[in-house]
């Protein structure tokens, strides 16, 4: 499938979104600054418990670079 450019990029609040599980604290128990996406409209953040660690869920339309970039690594 060929990749889109910036300009045909879906990040409106109809877009479909995905997410990501994000470590909430750094090795040292530092908890991470959250800021919000200027890239896509539907972005939003949740703190989820899983199997007892806590994540920050973050929430992009699916085609929001910075989403591409998160799942990518």
């Amino acid at each position: 499938m060929a990749e889109r450019s910036d300009s045909q990029h879906v990040v409106t609040y109809r877009a479909p979104v995905g997410s990501v599980d994000l470590r909430a604290f750094d090795d040292d128990g530092n908890s991470y600054e959250i800021r919000p996406c200027h890239d896509c409209l539907p972005w939003h953040a949740e703190v989820v418990k899983v199997e007892g660690e806590v994540l920050v869920r973050e929430w992009h339309a699916v085609d929001c670079p910075q989403f591409q970039d998160l799942i990518r690594d």
